[in-house]
């Protein structure tokens, strides 16, 4: 027998809404045994502490059982580095265009931490099998788990690229090992504002999140079984909560335990003929304690015609009915195993299927990046193209203007004035160095005076 894990996976993006008190005791009791349902957003500076000190484990000093994937030990500089890295061009030329300084924006950071109505950062956690399943796994096991998560923030960059990440830290001094990854959502083209701006309900719609959630537990299954060259599957989610569906809810399954109650009924009528013959016996064994002794013989019985009817009619039906019963019960024990058999054949099934989609995911959304960078070259030939055209153009007239000037100093009425304007035009960067020798040595006065002399 072939055994294959089912595995629940959860990709939780942080709500404000997970703060409540309902929702963090509803966590306690959550039918996937996860940790990750009561996160929660980070709404401002003092959110992104909080969550520095829990993902870093700074409250307790227990570090040694977290890994860093990326960022460094500070997740509030992380942001705050990334803020300027992602913003400060954008503020700049915001800024640069305003008139009051009241509209100005001196530090982004400090401006969306301030306002309500944006969250300051977004936290999304990871986790790939419940609490059942890893509490028979030893730490060698879990820490293996890191590759996988690595695999996973690659993943969640090439899916969603205007979701910067700042920092992804695995907590492995839980039951079940888990990722948090903190970035910030970008939205691009703005046109009140900065044009660039953070923007998590962009990023981040309902339909946007439920595809991603689709698509990365595709991908981490994946990941898992190359890490682990295991076959393990992954649980079905039923729409609305992450429950995963039992295996006697899957649509085969149910076919399956159909036949065997028909089969079942089949058995039950052959258990109940038994049970009539059962009664029956004691009219068979009426008869036998009846007989009477044949004359003259004490070990000779006399048994009339109906009786010895009567008895070979049950034995008969004794025979029948038993050889129909093990038959019932040979077919059913074989149908369990046929049972059993399907179910394994189709779990393989559904591995090599997901492995085959988490691969042609990764290809199709490389393709779409190749393409996309691939129009990005063709448009960047294109304007060097242009510039090439326009740079030849300028340079034609910026050489028709030295000639010209060459040829205006070359005259005795206009030499002073043009060896003025040639100072001027140097002085003011119009001309580099060469070129201002080059006319100054070979058209200037002194130096057709030398000639002359020669």
């Amino acid at each position: 027998m072939i055994f294959i894990s089912e595995l629940a996976y959860s990709l939780h993006l942080g709500s404000d809404k997970n703060r409540k008190n309902i929702s963090r005791e509803k966590a306690k009791t959550n039918n996937s045994g996860t940790t990750s349902l009561p996160n929660s957003a980070i709404q401002n500076a003092s959110h992104l502490t909080r969550v520095d000190k829990h993902n870093y484990r700074k409250y307790d000093n227990q570090a040694e059982d977290i890994v860093i994937v990326r960022g460094t030990t500070s997740l509030v500089d992380d942001v705050k580095n990334l803020y300027k890295q992602e913003f400060q061009k954008s503020v700049d030329e915001y800024n640069n265009n305003q008139v009051r300084e009241d509209r100005k924006i001196k530090d982004y950071f400090t401006h969306v931490s301030n306002n309500t109505k944006n969250d300051l950062a977004c936290e999304i956690i990871i986790e790939l099998g419940n609490k059942k399943y890893w509490d028979t796994k030893d730490k060698d096991f879990k820490t293996k788990m890191t590759n996988v998560f690595i695999k996973q923030v690659n993943d969640l960059e090439l899916l969603v690229p205007n979701f910067k990440i700042a920092s992804a830290i695995i907590h492995y001094d839980e039951t079940s090992p888990h990722m948090h990854i903190v970035g910030i959502p970008i939205k691009y083209k703005n046109k009140y504002g900065p044009s660039i701006q953070v923007g998590k309900s962009d990023v981040f719609t309902k339909t946007s999140l439920r595809k991603l959630q689709d698509k990365m537990r595709i991908l981490c299954i994946e990941s898992f079984n190359q890490e682990y060259n295991q076959n393990s599957i992954l649980k079905d989610k039923k729409k609305g909560r992450n429950k995963d569906f039992l295996v006697s809810e899957m649509d085969n399954y149910q076919e399956m335990v159909e036949e065997l109650d028909k089969h079942q009924d089949n058995l039950n009528k052959a258990n109940e003929k038994s049970i009539k013959l059962d009664n029956n016996s004691n009219e068979v064994k009426d008869i036998v304690e009846n007989l009477k002794n044949l004359f003259g013989s004490k070990d000779k019985y006399v048994l009339t015609r109906d009786d010895k009817d009567k008895l070979l009619n049950y034995i008969d039906n004794v025979n029948d009915t038993n050889n129909d019963y093990k038959n019932m019960k040979r077919l059913s024990n074989t149908l369990n195993n046929v049972d059993k058999e399907l179910k394994e054949n189709r779990d393989i099934i559904n591995a090599l299927t997901e492995n085959n989609e988490a691969l042609n995911l990764r290809v199709n959304t490389l393709t779409n990046k190749l393409t996309e960078k691939e129009e990005e070259i063709d448009n960047l030939t294109s304007d060097n193209n242009y510039l090439k055209s326009e740079l030849n153009k300028w340079k034609n007239k910026f050489l028709k203007i030295i000639n010209f000037i060459k040829n205006r100093l070359s005259r005795p009425k206009d030499k002073d004035r043009y060896s003025d304007f040639t100072t001027d035009l140097y002085n003011h960067g119009a001309i580099d160095q060469e070129t201002f020798n080059d006319i100054r040595n070979n058209y200037s006065k002194d130096k057709r005076k030398v000639d002359f002399e020669r």
